[in-house]
């Protein structure tokens, strides 16, 4: 993505299976790699970056209408700059239209209830009236704000920014009249539909602020500045963050996403430089954390003009003890605003729905909103989304087909993790095979790497080996890696899961049992537990002759124990899953135990022991 900066500013700165080949031994390589990425995630996800990426290249084309406007770097003011030819227009004579007083607007609809202060003409809150959108998933929570108070120092949704601070401090703070339209308008409470305008002019200063509302969670936006006339460049703003942000992590979770000409993409927040201005042709372009997202979309998308606004604030690193230590988390916001100066867009402000978004689309040819949808806002990733949307699909559907109540989505999961696991029977059962087979054949590969034993390792030689034992393989119509083919496709399962979860607004503050918000860990800490027991068990009975004991000891403790402690700490939906696949893999483990098959194992295994251990199992000792 172009990235351009304020046209006004300065520039700123084992070997061949001869260990036995069993199952056991390729499954902890691949466990170990999950462990692996599952440990990155963890003790990298509280990372932050200490500056934000600034912003790459100045914007070459000045707007000739705003180049009247003295430059300014954030957070400095800088002498008035004039394009050649033109001159300053000279003061006009401007009634003052202001309130004497500070005082609240209330909209509502069916979805949102929004107050607004006529201080700055901002919104102080913007509340979600969807009784599955709460700010804590107990019973005493309370309808979600979107407004963050942990991040209204950096500003309000929908007030001005502008590249003079001085002006935009002016536009912010000033005391605004407020008309009310609407067949339901009563004092300063609208019942949707209808409008809201604000106006202020004062010392040649004329601003207006329309806000059109109807029953959906869309607003319509007009905003007119002008100075002596002169229109003046003025983006509204949701300069700070979402409201169901109050942690480091929450924070860190955020994005910058938009679409260009039917093209959309997606940044992190901390990569997103602070005062970037990028005049493109957006279709739309939004802030959103994991759930929820705040949403321009202009009426001009080729005269669309947009600034990214990134801030730092600290908070502590736990949040149930506000005296720990304090961790700085990103703030992501946003601008959008019209290279004419006048601005008309709407405005989208909830929950990262996929049918809602589905309903919302930019402005297409003809000034209609025909153009993409708001569906992206939702990112599964790029390769994980390939099966993410299908599996996000499928639970949504099992949802809806279990009918009405709050355990739902646990039951959904639950039977989508059984019918994987059933789809997964040929090959387990493959893999039963072929681990038999790696048994039956193990004390012939013992042989041959016996014979080579007296070799180094860097003696060429020892390549004979491995091509004997391949022989071998091929031979005895053995596949080393077939023991592995039932754990590969349930990593970028569990991944898939671990995005949806991350992703999917309907499972925030998902209820199932004992489970609150299956977005959230376990708060009993159950399901850990359980995985711990479960892998534990699953290990312990599983034949596993020839295995090292060092590698056997971590895949029967030490992996239960990690993937525990991991769980932790992750969302309870991802460990219900995980606690699911891990109860039916022991029932299974149980029932192949019992099978021919699982019998000629066990007695492989246990003839492999007792010769291990040194002891003939046919000299009986008696008492003399």
């Amino acid at each position: 993505m172009a990235e351009f900066r304020n046209p006004n500013l300065q520039g700123q700165g084992g070997d061949g299976g001869g260990s036995g080949g069993d199952m056991r031994g390729l499954m902890s390589i691949t466990l170990l790699a999950l462990v692996v990425l599952l440990g990155f995630q963890y003790f990298s996800k509280s990372k932050q970056p200490a500056t934000p990426v600034p912003a790459q290249t100045q914007s070459q084309a000045q707007n000739p209408q705003q180049s009247a406007q003295p430059a300014a770097t954030p957070g400095r003011t800088a002498p008035a700059q004039l394009a050649a030819g033109q001159v300053l227009a000279p003061a006009v004579a401007t009634p003052v239209i202001a309130a004497s007083a500070v005082a609240e607007t209330t909209v509502e609809n069916d979805n949102l209830k929004i107050v607004f202060t006529n201080r700055g003409a901002q919104v102080t809150h913007w509340i979600l009236k969807g009784k599955q959108y709460k700010d804590h998933p107990d019973p005493g929570g309370q309808q979600l704000d979107l407004v963050n108070p942990k991040t209204s120092d950096a500003g309000l949704p929908l007030s001005l920014y502008t590249y003079e601070p001085e002006l935009t401090k002016q536009l912010n703070s000033a005391l605004y009249q407020v008309s009310i339209s609407g067949a339901s308008a009563s004092g300063d409470l609208l019942q949707a539909p209808g409008s809201v305008t604000f106006h202020y002019a004062a010392n040649g200063l004329d601003v207006v602020k329309t806000f059109r509302f109807d029953q959906s969670y869309v607003v319509t936006a007009e905003v007119e500045v002008r100075r002596n006339g002169v229109p003046v460049r003025a983006l509204l703003a949701w300069p700070a963050g979402l409201g169901d942000q109050t942690e480091p992590i929450q924070f860190a979770s955020g994005k910058f996403v938009w679409s260009l000409d039917g093209k959309d993409d997606s940044i992190d927040a901390k990569k997103v430089g602070g005062g970037a201005t990028l005049d493109q042709p957006y279709d739309f372009a939004a802030i959103t954390d994991l759930y929820f997202a705040a949403a321009f979309l202009p009426d001009a998308p080729a005269r669309a003009t947009v600034v990214t606004l990134h801030s730092t604030i600290q908070l502590p690193g736990d949040p149930s003890d506000p005296n720990s230590q304090k961790k700085p988390a990103d703030v992501l916001g946003l601008a959008m605003g019209d290279t004419s100066g006048s601005t008309h867009l709407r405005f989208f402000a909830g929950p990262k729905d996929t049918d809602l978004l589905k309903t919302i689309h930019a402005t297409g040819p003809g000034g209609k909103p025909t153009g993409p949808a708001l569906d992206p806002l939702i990112q599964f990733g790029s390769w994980l989304g390939v099966i993410a949307k299908p599996l996000y699909l499928a639970l949504r559907g099992l949802d809806g087909m279990l009918g009405p109540g709050i355990n739902n989505w646990g039951w959904a999961i639950i039977i989508v993790t059984v019918i994987f696991t059933v789809v997964m029977l040929p090959l387990r059962f493959m893999a039963m095979r072929s681990s038999l087979k790696m048994m039956r054949i193990q004390p012939k590969a013992e042989a041959i790497k016996k014979r080579y034993a007296h070799l180094k390792a860097t003696d060429p030689k020892r390549a004979e080996m491995n091509t004997e034992t391949m022989a071998l393989y091929k031979a005895e119509g053995v596949n080393m890696y077939g023991s592995c083919l039932p754990m590969l496709p349930q990593i970028p399962l569990f991944f898939a899961y671990f995005r949806v979860l991350q992703n999917a607004v309907e499972l925030r503050q998902a209820h199932w049992f004992w489970l609150t918000d299956l977005s959230a860990p376990d708060p009993k800490y159950i399901l850990p537990i359980l995985i711990i027991l479960t892998m534990f068990l699953t290990q312990y009975i599983t034949p596993s002759p020839g295995m090292d004991a060092n590698q056997r000891r971590m895949m029967a403790i030490m992996m239960p124990l990690f993937m525990g402690f991991i769980l932790l700490h992750y969302a309870s939906g991802l460990a219900l899953y995980w606690g699911t696949s891990n109860l039916i893999n022991l029932a299974l483990q149980v029932a192949v135990n019992q099978s021919p098959m699982g019998k000629e194992m066990l007695a492989i295994a246990a003839k492999r022991a007792v010769k291990k251990a040194g002891v003939n199992p046919k000299t009986i000792q008696g008492k003399r």
